[in-house]
């Protein structure tokens, strides 16, 4: 049948020849080679760190041995391994400090909330008049929810930790703004200048402070070990050695913005060559690339799929594919994460039964994974979901996000790590905000599914088009990646990039933390739980200088808050060495060891 998904045959013809266990023996061997003592996934370590030799010489062997036996136990397991996914089992001592410590907040804000309305006097209660709205007898509240509820009187107390406004590129070291409140944390606004503040005493407090420094207009910013951008290959320390020149150059030839959707005056030869070489380095037939990679996600699931059709979709998939998924009118299964038995009965079951009520078979399913997922530092069992999809006829949608450029020895992403040929692949998505140092993201498949994207897709036939400027920053990347500028730093990127993530998970499990994930992730979350270590956690980073992202309620379930550290190949040891010391210290203040006890 054709490749393109919106045929109305139900399934893909099975291929009984189509089996990798054969692969899956060879990887293994490969992998166990790797740990043996060969140190690498490079042939050279001095090849592939240049001249400067290996910063991890003393710890390589216990690096490699670590990363190949998660390896082979989530990336290559056979068909038969028991369900993996290492969600953390949470101590009923935690589970109750959690909740009661929401409990005392959430009781203290109704409190709060019921005494201003009382006296008419509160912060989100406004003094000034001429505001019809506020009469209550006239005017139902615009915002009367629990989210609304929950902004006032549990984000703000923590809002410092976030939305924190930076002052320069967001490579391995990164300036954080100093910001103040004057209305108990209601707003938050930047200090700027030292002169803003009271005293000379709180000026000479900040001059004396060991990461104070000014950006270019005078404001007061704190330099910072930068442990929260998606700087996976470190393009943005070393953008004008490797990127600046072409890049700056395009803008003699190409206009800032197009100005206009792909299907009207929005594409241009460099949007074709950018195309080309996202299908080429995929070994894809072609591509399409969008301007946004959130929308690339929410507007291609719903051209792909609709009513007839069913989604069945990992439960921790991003929000982008959970929006594009509610968009196309498809229905929707859910399966355990990265559970692919449980993703087996599913589909068994969606054959045999068909559609709700009519019986009907499915015009097509398609089943939604992630290469690496951003929660959870995990890489996708693809080998396992491919077996069981060609097993059962359903389509692969594959959203490499977080894998391409940071996973496998060439950066081709989760299918080269886990040895998937992209033909198995039906639907590949992934975006340049992370690895390839630009904005935007790309589909690749057939060449039947991409024509048919581009006259259906809601990101090609509405949405502006990516900037021709930001395509070349891609084409750079890539050329840098593939090697193709006549130099090994693509090379030698991608192995920084391992070794200082792989170092960074082995010492943060060492010292007890609950850290979450898999080797040769670039993404390592480390468990707080309870609601009052993200400020404390946060805070106690920054003043370090450590710039850290948090993550609470409601991005993550309420008992699964959590610091997520993503490495980049602009660190070196030394920046990891200070930043890991620094959380060594802050894990003893706030009882973060929770690898060793349940108190932390």
């Amino acid at each position: 049948m054709t490749r393109i998904l919106r045929g109305k045959s139900r399934f893909r013809k099975p291929d009984p020849e189509d089996d990798l266990t054969v692969e899956t023996d060879m990887l293994e061997a490969e992998v166990s080679s790797t740990s043996s003592g060969t140190g690498s996934q490079f042939d050279d370590d001095a090849t592939a760190y240049g001249s400067s030799g290996d910063p991890y010489a003393d710890v390589r062997d216990r690096m490699e041995t670590l990363a190949a036996r998660d390896k082979a136990q989530f990336a290559l397991r056979s068909s038969d391994s028991e369900h993996l996914h290492t969600e953390p089992q949470i101590p009923l001592f935690i589970a109750y400090t959690v909740y009661m410590s929401y409990a005392v907040l959430i009781i203290i804000g109704h409190i709060r909330d019921f005494l201003a309305l009382v006296f008419k006097n509160g912060r989100y209660i406004r003094k000034e008049t001429g505001f019809p709205s506020d009469d209550r007898d006239s005017f139902a509240p615009l915002l009367k929810s629990w989210e609304h509820f929950y902004t006032r009187r549990l984000y703000t107390r923590v809002q410092d930790c976030f939305n924190r406004p930076i002052a320069s590129n967001p490579g391995a070291h990164i300036d954080v703004v100093e910001r103040c409140s004057y209305d108990q944390q209601k707003s938050m606004k930047v200090l700027g200048s030292l002169d803003n503040l009271d005293n000379d005493a709180q000026r000479q407090e900040y001059r004396q402070g060991e990461y104070f420094v000014e950006s270019e207009n005078g404001s007061a910013v704190r330099r910072c070990v930068n442990l929260g951008s998606y700087n996976y290959l470190g393009f943005a320390d070393d953008w004008q050695v490797s990127c600046a020149k072409e890049v700056k150059a395009s803008l003699d030839d190409l206009a800032v913005s197009t100005s206009s959707c792909r299907n009207e005056y929005g594409t241009s030869s460099i949007h074709r060559q950018v195309e080309k070489t996202v299908a080429r380095f995929l070994g894809k037939e072609d591509a399409l690339v969008l301007n946004m990679g959130f929308n690339t996600n929410a507007t291609t699931i719903p051209a792909l799929v609709g009513r007839g059709d069913l989604i069945i979709s990992d439960e921790l998939n991003h929000t982008s594919i959970v929006n594009g998924a509610r968009a196309s009118g498809a229905a929707i299964r859910i399966f355990r994460h990265n559970d692919t038995s449980n993703l087996e009965v599913i589909l068994r079951d969606a054959i045999i039964k068909g559609r709700p009520r009519t019986r009907r078979p499915w015009n097509k399913i398609l089943v939604v994974v992630e290469g690496i997922y951003s929660m959870e530092g995990e890489y996708c069992d693809l080998r396992n979901v491919v077996r069981v999809c060609k097993k059962y006829g359903a389509y692969v949608y594959l959203d490499e996000a977080h894998s391409i450029g940071a996973m496998g020895p060439t950066g081709r992403g989760c299918a080269e790590y886990t040895g998937v040929d992209t033909a198995d692949i039906d639907i590949m998505m992934g975006t340049f905000t992370k690895s390839f140092g630009g904005m935007g993201g790309y589909i690749a498949a057939s060449k039947e599914t991409i024509a048919f994207l581009r006259q259906r897709c809601a990101g090609s036939v509405y949405h502006n088009s990516l900037s021709p400027v930001v395509c070349q920053q891609v084409l750079t990347s890539f050329k840098v990646i593939m090697g193709e500028d006549g130099t090994t730093i693509g090379k030698q990127k991608l192995q920084a990039l391992r070794d200082n993530s792989n170092y960074c998970r082995m010492r943060l499990q060492e010292m007890g933390l609950q850290v979450l994930g898999h080797y040769d992730s670039p993404i390592m979350p480390v468990m707080l739980y309870n609601p009052c270590k993200i400020s404390a956690f946060s805070r106690e980073c920054l003043k370090r200088g450590v710039a850290v992202v948090v993550v609470g309620f409601p991005a993550v379930p309420i008992l699964m808050s959590r610091a997520r550290f993503c490495i980049s190949a602009g660190h070196t040891r030394e920046d990891l060495d200070r930043a890991l010391k620094e959380i060594d210290e802050i894990a003893d203040i706030c009882n973060l060891r929770y690898a060793r006890s349940m108190f932390g």
